[in-house]
């Protein structure tokens, strides 16, 4: 049974603290980013996007930006991946 069932996506959301917060621009709009979903590929390694808000309040469009190159970032990402799967592997189906 295992074998037929195909997962097309596993994704999940990791909050960003905020001393790791930062702030891009799209569109002439300063956003301060506080989450980053992160996906794994099917070869298994990971892809990252951050989302937020915009930094002068209000509600922003759902724009997502490139997670920096950033040794804080990747431990934040990779920690929560092996929290993740740790959660994944105690799941007590539905319920």
């Amino acid at each position: 049974m295992n074998d037929e069932v195909e997962v097309s996506a596993l994704a999940i959301n990791i909050r960003v603290p905020e001393h790791l917060q930062w702030t891009d621009v799209r569109r002439d709009v300063e956003f301060t980013l506080t989450s980053i979903t992160v996906r794994m590929l099917p070869d298994g390694h990971l892809a990252a996007k951050a989302y937020g808000r915009p930094t002068a309040g209000g509600r922003g469009g759902y724009t997502s930006f490139a997670v920096p190159d950033s040794s804080g970032l990747h431990a934040l990402i990779d920690a929560g991946a092996a929290r993740a799967a740790d959660r994944w592997s105690q799941q007590l189906g539905l319920g």
